[in-house]
């Protein structure tokens, strides 16, 4: 039996695995983290901002009215846009969803050994980011967010309004927890490419590069105002969608990759 003595090694070499066994899960994912940081940053700046931007806006109103004209500072414009509270409850649900995506693909593949289920949800990855590259040069149109965010609406933003009368601390996270769940096509995508790493850990980490990837233009968003959010993404609209396209097909790669 351990004696009480024991607790801190023990301890310590339980904090030494962990962080070993996660920079290994890192390593072995690169790739697909890469890809879902990057499908975040773009997304951000093409999608997120136009369909996030006014709850990022409101929050920003709210926190600001609430600070004195007198004792108004450089430091609570910048605190008052970054919503720390809030980015770290959307990163909370995205990695709830990814670990738990990831570990029903997975526990299906062992259950059953079909394992090119991992390979078929790159692949659908692949094929919802360069969708959505393709709706924004108007080849093709995806309704995926508009009947789903209509549903949201009615059934949960009514209930989640009064947080934004005073969306710091856990109001903000709470509204960053429920906003998580906003229909979205990019982040349907992004679910699809998480599940197929087939166990938790990797899934929570693929979804947390993708909520990072969204965050910096969500806080320029709050920062500089919808209107210059609006004008950035008429400038990243040209070169989006060709960047959009590449980031499937190398998620593509990593499917044929799998697969052989």
């Amino acid at each position: 039996m351990s004696q009480p003595d024991d607790l801190p090694g023990h301890l310590i070499d339980a904090l030494v695995f962990g962080a070993a066994h996660c920079q290994a899960v890192i390593v072995d994912h690169g790739s697909l983290l890469a890809s879902l940081f990057i499908a975040g940053l773009l997304g951000g700046a093409g999608h997120c901002a136009g369909m996030c931007g006014p709850f990022v806006l409101g929050q920003v109103m709210a926190r600001l009215e609430a600070v004195p004209a007198e004792r108004m500072s450089e430091f609570h414009r910048l605190q008052g846009a970054a919503l720390a509270p809030y980015h770290l409850g959307r990163a909370t649900t995205y990695i709830g969803l990814g670990a738990g995506a990831a570990a029903l693909a997975g526990g299906f593949i062992d259950l059953t050994g079909f394992r090119w289920l991992s390979v078929g949800l790159l692949v659908l990855a692949a094929m919802f980011f360069a969708g959505y590259a393709l709706s924004r040069i108007g080849i093709v149109s995806l309704p995926l967010d508009a009947g789903g965010a209509g549903w949201w609406q009615r059934r949960v933003g009514q209930r989640i309004r009064p947080l934004f009368a005073k969306p710091v601390g856990w109001r903000g996270y709470g509204l960053g927890l429920a906003l998580g769940f906003l229909p979205c096509g990019l982040l349907y995508g992004a679910l699809a490419a998480a599940a197929a790493s087939g166990t938790a850990l990797a899934g929570a980490f693929a979804m947390a590069a993708f909520a990072l990837g969204t965050v910096p233009v969500l806080v320029g968003v709050g920062l500089a105002g919808h209107v210059a959010g609006a004008r950035f993404r008429r400038v990243t609209a040209r070169v989006m969608p060709a960047l959009l396209m590449i980031n499937a097909g190398l998620l593509g790669i990593l499917a044929w990759r799998l697969a052989a």
